[in-house]
């Protein structure tokens, strides 16, 4: 074969093993250098191939489907800067454990260190934020047996590797000619006889509990005064539900857990609650079994590190989420299948009383939130949250960012249906639209909706994933929090230490930009709802399909108003509960 063949083979052999796995979606940037693998994902009916002009929203769109699916879905960039923009959606799969397989094309070595244009050092180019890094060079016909295995193993990598899912990066060297009709391809392998892959894999988290774990485990879960602690991918709600009625323990559940249903264990206001000092002293637990990601609460993280309780973290990957230093027991295993163990073990024998007690406070606190929030005929910033979880419904997704929409959605959004997604790995509030979108695409012809809830900056900072939006046949909405700046800096102490011209200038940040123009350049409808009561009705109206923006105006001093008032409320309410 030619140098084009080769290298047209070599690319359409790691496609075909991709799909064989289970890929489904590739996300292009346009490039000359990565031709051979752009063509070789549009030849196959079996990919979706998803077009963005710019690489890092490419790349969170990519991990948005990995988050929506389970599955790696491909990323492809040309060489140079181009892969440099790849980092920041590395970094998050990578600490938020979403499969991701990230593609780069290179010169080839010949090409390196004389000055050629779009040219970088690209190995190993994400550091330690990658599960495997390959370089294979060049294609040559030679090392044709090897393609396969490459292809096999880069998927398996990104999803059954021993940290658990994450990104794969394999950067791919090209010589020119770029452009060549693929030759006959090596032939693959037998497939698994499990999970229908070209391999036989055994995943390395431990999936069960042997006998003397279980044992200790009991044991250390087995007081009184406990809860569970239920965060993103803790395992089944059902389960964990379950477990919470037999043990009489309540449910403290992050909205990404899952486990927001109307079970009455459920407490979603512990934010709110914790604040009070004397309740959150008479509802310290002695034992906490945390499942899954911590949940975006300083306070709910501070009162846990100061109750001196036995604490024991639960994880697939034995992954170490301690930032306060105070777990004592870390277990490598599914936490559905230590749910499932405890239950069966009917682990705990906490009182009806001590579960009782929170579903009053957590009653209290709710009907509280709400009774404030009805005397604000204007739009806050804790009400959309509160709507947005009301209005959206099964099946639909909720993609929230990073900063106070999260915090809003924890703290005040209360119970809901819909499906919350976050890019809580590493934090940030940067490719948070490009993620929606890898939401929606992935739910498309589903009959779901796919919401994004973000601030203005975030919005702005991801802007040029608007580009060809409306063309992408998702369904879509956007519902932006514009108070023209940062609004989470006013709640730090920064807002009150400060000069307000030096605060604003480092921190508040207005930008003054017109959102509804911009949403308008790219041919997006806004929905500008002007009042508080108006927030059902827009976003009902927003479900009706398409792609648009839900702009929502609020103050940055006014919002720390209204928290400060909802916490004072609450604290008022409980002091009135029962004799603490």
């Amino acid at each position: 074969m030619t140098q084009a063949e080769t290298t047209a083979t070599f690319c359409a052999t790691l496609v075909d093993e991709w799909i064989r796995a289970g890929v489904t979606d590739a996300v292009i940037a346009p490039g000359s250098r990565s031709t051979p693998m752009a063509l070789a994902l549009t030849a196959r009916s079996e990919i979706d191939v998803h077009v963005h002009h710019d690489e890092r929203a490419a790349a969170f769109t990519a991990l948005g489907l990995g988050l929506a699916t389970g599955r790696p879905a491909v990323v492809l960039t040309t060489s140079g800067t181009a892969a440099v923009e790849l980092h920041p959606a590395v970094v998050e799969a990578h600490q938020a454990g979403v499969p991701l397989l990230a593609v780069t094309a290179d010169r080839p070595p010949e090409l390196h260190h004389v000055g050629a244009p779009q040219t970088v050092d690209q190995n190993r180019l994400y550091g330690e934020a990658t599960r495997w890094f390959v370089e294979p060079g060049p294609p040559v016909a030679e090392a044709s047996h090897t393609w396969r295995s490459l292809g096999s193993r880069a998927y398996a990598e990104a999803t059954t590797g021993t940290s658990g899912p994450g990104p794969v990066h394999l950067n791919l060297g090209f010589r020119e000619p770029l452009v060549g009709s693929p030759g006959e391809l090596p032939t693959g392998r037998a497939r698994g006889s499990d999970a229908g892959l070209p391999w036989h894999q055994t995943p390395t988290g431990i999936p069960e509990l042997d006998g003397e774990t279980n044992s200790v485990l009991a044991r250390l879960l087995g007081g009184d005064r406990g809860l569970i602690l239920a965060g993103a991918g803790g395992g089944d709600p059902q389960e964990i539900l379950a477990l919470a009625e037999a043990a009489g323990w309540p449910v403290l559940a992050d909205p990404r857990s899952g486990c927001r249903t109307d079970h009455p264990a459920v407490v979603t206001h512990a934010d709110a609650i914790v604040r009070h000092r004397a309740t959150a002293e008479a509802l310290r637990p002695d034992v906490v079994l945390r499942l899954g990601a911590l949940p975006a609460s300083k306070e709910v993280g501070l009162w846990l590190a100061k109750s001196g309780a036995t604490q024991v973290v639960v994880d697939r990957w034995g992954r170490w989420h301690d930032p306060d230093r105070i777990t004592g027991h870390v277990v490598n295993a599914d936490p559905t299948s230590v749910v499932r163990s405890l239950l069966n073990g009917r682990a705990g024998t906490g009182s009806s009383r001590w579960l009782d007690r929170w579903r009053a406070t957590e009653a209290t606190a709710a009907t509280t939130i709400a009774k404030v929030l009805g005397t604000h005929e204007e739009i806050t910033e804790p009400e959309v949250a509160r709507a947005l979880c009301r209005v959206a419904g099964d099946g639909d997704s909720v993609v929230v960012s990073s900063s106070m929409p999260i915090r809003d959605v924890e703290w005040f959004g209360g119970r809901s249906r819909a499906r919350i997604l976050s890019n809580r790995g590493a934090n940030g509030i940067d490719g948070v639209v490009s993620t929606a979108i890898g939401v929606a695409l992935a739910g498309r012809g589903s009959g779901s909706a796919t919401f994004a809830l973000v601030g203005d900056v975030a919005f702005l900072h991801d802007s040029s994933a608007l580009a060809a939006l409306g063309r992408r046949g998702i369904d879509l909405t956007i519902v932006v929090v514009d108070n023209d700046g940062g609004g989470i800096f006013s709640f730090l102490p920064q807002a009150r230490e400060l000069e307000t011209s030096r605060f604003e200038q480092l921190f508040g940040t207005p930008h003054g930009t017109d959102l509804a123009a911009l949403a308008a350049a790219h041919g997006l409808v806004t929905i500008t709802p002007s009042g508080a009561s108006d927030l059902d009705a827009a976003f009902r109206a927003a479900r009706a399909g398409g792609v648009q923006l839900v702009r929502v105006r609020t103050g940055r001093a006014s919002n720390v108003e209204v928290h400060r008032e909802i916490h004072a409320s609450v604290a008022e309410a409980l002091s009135d509960l029962f004799d603490l």
